[in-house]
């Protein structure tokens, strides 16, 4: 898939930074009618400022880990400007590395508005910031899973229709990934190819499904069922 450049990637940060804006501003006009109206003395006083302050620690950074692993690696300026953070490999990032990129935040946004991370970011091809190196992601762009570009399964032997609801957009980005570059892979690779992406995807095929053809052949079935049943969400 098409990596995504700087600009998509600020353009993202500045639909984020926004919307938390938005939210600093509605709880600071919340915390000074609170103050105006006497309800804030005492012993509350300092339990709300507290609850006020962890809860700016995770707005700003909770965040986005929060939004990344819910939303299968978008947040809402991702998802409006049509980018996603995924594996190196194309698989999706795990909830502990969506949680260790978005804590290196605290460094790629030092000294002021994400300097350091735009400077690595400019200094290498894939324009990954320090959250992107320390767990091996990369963020690209959705095009290629909203393209009409529907492959027509060849024939293969099943004695259960494919189900395809524990496959998620990240894993048709998988094997559509892998169905666009086939030609230009070598016959071994492009085979071993199939099968590791099927041996990974096979977990989550229905148990009793008994299909025979080939690694390649079963992989085709599933993208065009995954996009005829309208499923490109998540």
């Amino acid at each position: 898939m098409d990596v995504a450049g700087i600009g998509s990637r600020f353009l993202a940060l500045a639909v984020d930074t926004l919307i938390q804006a938005l939210v600093v501003l509605v709880s600071m006009l919340v915390l000074f009618f609170l103050g105006i109206s006497g309800a804030l003395v005492g012993a509350g006083r300092n339990w709300v400022l507290a609850i006020y302050g962890f809860g700016a620690f995770l707005l700003f950074y909770g965040y986005y880990a929060i939004y990344e692993i819910l939303w299968n690696g978008q947040t809402p300026g991702k998802r409006y400007v049509g980018i996603r953070v995924i594996k190196e490999s194309g698989r999706p990032l795990s909830s502990g590395e969506h949680i260790g990129r978005n804590l290196m935040r605290v460094i790629d946004q030092l000294p002021f508005f994400y300097a350091v991370g735009i400077s690595v970011a400019l200094f290498n091809s894939q324009h990954k910031r320090l959250g992107d190196l320390l767990v091996g992601a990369i963020l690209v762009r959705e095009t290629d899973l909203i393209q009409p570009l529907i492959y027509q399964p060849r024939e293969i032997s099943t004695d259960a229709l494919l189900s395809t609801s524990g496959l998620t957009p990240a894993d048709l980005a998988l094997i559509e990934t892998f169905l666009a570059r086939r030609d230009s892979l070598d016959g071994p690779v492009r085979r071993t190819t199939a099968s590791k992406i099927l041996n990974q995807l096979r977990p989550k095929l229905p148990e009793d499904a008994n299909v025979t053809g080939t690694d390649e052949a079963i992989l085709e079935t599933l993208s065009y069922q995954i996009r005829s049943s309208g499923r490109l969400h998540g």
